[in-house]
């Protein structure tokens, strides 16, 4: 009987210059896009927003995930950054404010769930099998020596990234009309993402992209 690893059912080959390979060989990237507190706005620009947001999944040529992730709100940091700024006060009656402060937090924090909310948008490509095919010496040809066949998958994964790249833009753009801001990620905020949704269980340091958002 054979023991098998997790990193078997995990779907993902690696993560090459921003780009998730798959298993399969199809690839994805991941944009990070900001919120929008839509009850805060009124109705016309409410509609405006829902309009806008209508006509850019229905421009899509292509699929598209959307990803939201929620986690408690990790308060530790600030806690800690409170305390050391607690012992450099030399103002006994801030210290005391701060100290009283910090119990507040703390007391609040454990009565209540905060959470914080990421949202992602996964954008998929897959290359044609026929073109698959033809880069690495036809359906009834011989097999490609391993210099053209590692030539020919680098060669693939470029056109592919560079589809990817015209997908990305035609998401930011059609977001971007509904006031949504996104990034993509790189090759560390992908990897942190992924870690996080395998092991939930773990607080660690909020997903930031390469522009600081958040």
């Amino acid at each position: 009987m054979t023991k098998e690893t997790t990193q078997q059912f995990v779907p993902i080959k690696e993560v090459r210059d921003g780009v998730v390979v798959l298993r399969d060989g199809s690839l994805r990237t991941v944009l990070m896009a900001s919120s929008l507190n839509f009850a805060l706005k009124s109705a016309d620009e409410q509609e405006a927003i829902t309009s806008q947001f209508q006509n850019f999944l229905n421009s899509l040529e292509f699929s598209v995930e959307f990803y939201i992730q929620s986690r408690r709100l990790d308060i530790r940091p600030y806690i800690a950054l409170l305390e050391e700024r607690m012992k450099e006060q030399t103002n006994d009656l801030v210290k005391i404010q701060t100290h009283e402060y910090i119990g507040f937090i703390k007391n609040f924090t454990e009565s209540t769930d905060i959470m914080s909310k990421n949202f992602f948008i996964i954008i998929p490509y897959a290359a044609s099998i026929f073109q698959d095919k033809k880069k690495m010496g036809g359906f009834f040809g011989k097999k490609a020596p391993a210099e053209v066949e590692k030539k020919n998958e680098a060669e693939q994964f470029e056109e592919s990234r560079t589809q990817l790249e015209q997908r990305s833009a035609i998401v930011s753009q059609g977001l971007s009309r509904a006031g949504v801001r996104v990034a993509m990620l790189g090759t560390e905020e992908i990897i942190e993402l992924f870690y996080k949704i395998f092991n939930p269980g773990e607080l660690e340091k909020p997903i930031v992209s390469d522009d600081g958002m958040q």
